[in-house]
């Protein structure tokens, strides 16, 4: 499979605007509605086994899908109104995964602006994707969220990481 970078980068961009401009719907439709399909954000370490040990996210599609509804219905009470949020994505890196599937890696920047706080909050990691070939475009399979303060003390996380 010849790895198509511009399609990919365009996925990521995508993705993350999506993300930061509230459109859950166009966000969630970006998934691989598959039984393995993953939202992951650990906790404390990067590679924890998200089955014994503590997670910040770790989501199936139904709990993805009950979290933005959680959000849209006004009942996430942290995003009322709404973080006002954008990423900065770089150091893109594709590489053939298993199974047909494409595995990226990319750091991230996240600012988060909050009403009523004066301080903005600022998120940064690296993203890791396994995306799934779907005609000219891609289906996420997984995303891993590996915050670099995720052994530290922080604020509450209810916007899409």
């Amino acid at each position: 499979m010849a790895l198509d970078y511009r399609k990919i980068e365009q996925f990521l961009f995508r993705e993350a605007r999506l993300a930061d401009e509230n459109a859950y719907d166009d966000w969630y439709a970006l998934w691989d509605q598959h039984d393995e399909t993953v939202y992951w954000v650990p906790c404390n370490h990067d590679d924890v086994d998200p089955e014994r040990e503590l997670s910040i996210i770790y989501d199936n599609m139904s709990r993805l899908n009950l979290r933005l509804k959680r959000v849209e219905t006004g009942m996430a009470w942290t995003q009322e109104p709404k973080s006002r949020v954008r990423r900065i994505i770089g150091n893109i890196e594709i590489s053939e995964g298993k199974d047909g599937l494409i595995e990226v890696g990319a750091n991230f920047q996240a600012t988060e602006i909050r009403v009523n706080v004066n301080t903005p909050f600022f998120w940064h990691g690296r993203y890791i994707y396994h995306l799934r070939p779907e005609g000219d475009d891609f289906k996420m399979r997984m995303k891993k969220v590996l915050l670099l303060n995720n052994d530290q003390e922080m604020t509450q996380l209810t916007f899409l990481v």
